[in-house]
């Protein structure tokens, strides 16, 4: 492997990450959000 390869892979590595953290927020906020349609209904 050349250096601009493992600089791209931890650039991917970091992204992967931050989407990872994104994809939990979005998730226990629609959890959230179905508790609270739930007890309404």
């Amino acid at each position: 492997m050349e250096a601009s390869d493992l600089s791209r892979l931890k650039a991917l590595e970091e992204e992967n990450r931050k989407l990872k953290k994104l994809f939990a927020n979005v998730s226990l906020q629609n959890m959230a959000l179905k508790d609270v349609i739930e007890k309404k209904l």
